[in-house]
């Protein structure tokens, strides 16, 4: 006899106990990793560390008390369908002050309008373009996938644009976040 699985519901991963695993929840199944590396935490926080320089610069320059959006640090979830459940969790993300979820609790029901995902030696290919796909049908304005072992990006655009970006070219935030250019020489250090 053959037994089918129950999927499991972005409610369930709230209070799924994985220990020290990162987790996500792909089209109802649960997906399981090892912790990040050292190097893949070290550009992540780069990459979370200028996006928050330039917000708080720029707020500091157009003198205003408010912020344009939060930066959203590694691994936190979004859900991005339903029925069966989607949450992702990026190595960073950003989302516009007027999109922010009206309650902290859960996996808000919205993407990102940036999201970033930084390599990992074991990453496969075809895993990585499917979260591309799910943060672009979900919503997500640009997403960047940094490649810190061959020193590369690629730049996806909600309009089906895709960038290569060499080791010295320069990560562009527009339209989300006009004026952030993050240059790669300087997530490499």
């Amino acid at each position: 006899m053959i037994t089918e699985r129950k999927s499991m519901t972005a409610d369930e991963l709230l209070t799924y106990d994985a220990g020290a695993q990162r987790t996500e929840l792909v089209r109802g199944r649960l997906v399981v990793r090892e912790p990040a590396s050292y190097g893949h935490g070290a550009v992540a926080g780069r990459v979370h560390a200028r996006i928050s320089a330039w917000l708080e610069h720029d707020r500091v320059q157009r003198n205003a008390a408010d912020d344009r959006g939060d930066v959203l640090a590694a691994e936190t979830g979004f859900t991005l369908a339903r029925n069966p459940d989607t949450v992702r969790a990026p190595d960073v993300a950003y989302v516009r002050a007027e999109r922010r979820p009206t309650s902290t609790r859960g996996f808000p029901d919205l993407a990102p309008d940036l999201a970033v995902e930084v390599l990992s030696p074991d990453d496969r290919p075809g895993e990585v373009l499917a979260k591309v796909g799910d943060w672009l049908n979900a919503g997500t304005t640009i997403v960047w996938v940094i490649d810190p072992y061959r020193r590369n990006a690629r730049h996806f655009a909600a309009d089906g644009t895709i960038m290569l970006l060499g080791e010295h070219d320069t990560l562009d935030a527009a339209p989300v976040l006009d004026g952030l250019h993050i240059p790669l020489p300087a997530l490499w250090r």
